[in-house]
């Protein structure tokens, strides 16, 4: 089959497929299922995969592995994420979610839904030279779904060479995607420091020894680990979230606690930031006569693409969608996404697709594009084949 013909095949394919998998995307926008509570939206996945003849596993709970294999060895893996998030829709659309308080504000929809096009797709084609592995995934959004995914044996059962991720984002145009090479989102980890003091009376603060004073001066103190600690040219992020002391106005608390976030690019930054953490807040502590207790919760890594596959994935955009539509110059995120687990154990890069002037993610008034649904699907499949050919003299 000509390279032309095949293009054409697929063309052919898609516009036969869309409209039952837009409504399928409707479908999965109007029952929203949080962390490792996607059973509805994993029967569905592992049925769609199931009717199109690839084999079926389930992991983790909640999370579904569908494998389509060729003649050939080579093995890849392309990813998507299942959960909704808790957050109260209010877009007012004829679809918008049915569940109270959860709604599908990243657009994990509209992953599932184009992976589910490709897969059925490839399968249709029947073309592959090699065995492709989609991998759905349940509880992105702070439960750590691929690292239980991993846990379960993911890549022990199904042994890939390489992983890839997809993920929309608003104010990039919808025909537009994006790769960059190295760090693309930062790591994500959380922190508690508890001010213990002496409380009493507010009109006698000369007889307590004040948890809240300090408590101030270490909000303050944390910002100087960024602007004062790391390279101007090495960004991160300390940002204090949450504070909770006492309950009466007339009453000098023994405790506060101060609650927060960090986030890097690279492991010596976040090892830096976490090392000053514990120090200023000891530091603070002692100046104000008071104990500091800090607990830090490494969460998740940094998503860092190889430089190799990156340029690769630019490549199959390039020819797929021309060098116009395939940008390099984005700047990394501060926010944080779990496929770093993945980037850890196999090479792999995670890809933006644009979703047009739509509302921020995380936003009640978000919604994934529908019109981005073909061109996220024709990239998988492009993917997919080079994939499992790249290096082979045609």
């Amino acid at each position: 089959m000509t390279t032309l013909s095949r293009e054409q095949d697929l063309v052919t394919a898609l516009e036969r497929h869309l409209p039952a998998f837009v409504a399928l995307r409707h479908h999965l926008h109007g029952f929203p299922e949080t962390a490792y509570e996607e059973v509805r939206t994993a029967n569905i996945v592992a049925e769609e995969l199931a009717s199109a003849g690839l084999e079926v596993h389930r992991l983790a709970g909640t999370g579904v592995v569908g494998v389509l294999r060729g003649p050939g060895t080579r093995a890849v893996a392309l990813r998507a994420d299942l959960d909704a998030l808790n957050v109260t829709e209010e877009t007012g659309l004829p679809y918008a979610s049915r569940v109270p308080g959860k709604m599908h504000a990243c657009g994990h929809d509209g992953h599932t839904t184009a992976l589910l096009l490709a897969a059925r797709v490839l399968a249709e084609a029947g073309d592959l030279p090699g065995t492709m592995v989609f991998v759905f995934q349940p509880a992105e959004e702070g439960g750590a779904g691929a690292k239980a995914l991993l846990d379960a044996g993911l890549l022990d059962r199904f042994p890939v060479e390489a992983v890839y991720g997809l993920h929309n984002i608003p104010g990039l145009h919808a025909e537009q995607f994006a790769v960059l090479d190295g760090p693309v989102m930062a790591s994500a980890d959380g922190f508690e420091v508890v001010l213990r003091g002496v409380g009493g009376h507010a009109a006698l603060p000369h007889e307590a020894r004040d948890p809240v004073v300090a408590a101030g001066a270490l909000i303050g103190t944390l910002q100087t680990l960024v602007s004062r600690s790391l390279s101007p040219l090495s960004p991160g992020v300390v940002s204090v979230t949450q504070l909770s002391a006492g309950e009466a106005l007339n009453v000098i608390p023994d405790e506060v606690k101060v609650r927060g976030t960090v986030r890097a690019y690279t492991e010596e930054v976040r090892d830096l930031l976490e090392a000053g953490l514990r120090r200023v807040s000891a530091g603070v502590a002692q100046a104000h006569g008071v104990e500091a207790r800090v607990t830090y919760t490494r969460s998740y890594p940094a998503t860092v693409n190889d430089p190799r596959e990156a340029a690769f994935v630019r490549g199959v955009l390039q020819g797929a969608f021309g060098e116009a539509g395939v940008r390099a110059d984005l700047p990394p995120l501060m926010a944080a996404e779990d496929f770093a687990f993945l980037l850890r154990e196999r090479p792999g890069a995670y890809v933006w697709i644009g979703n047009g002037n739509s509302a921020p993610l995380h936003s009640p008034r978000y919604d994934f594009n529908d019109g981005v649904l073909p061109r996220a699907a024709t990239f998988w499949v492009h993917l997919a084949r080079a994939a499992l050919t790249r290096g082979e003299t045609p």
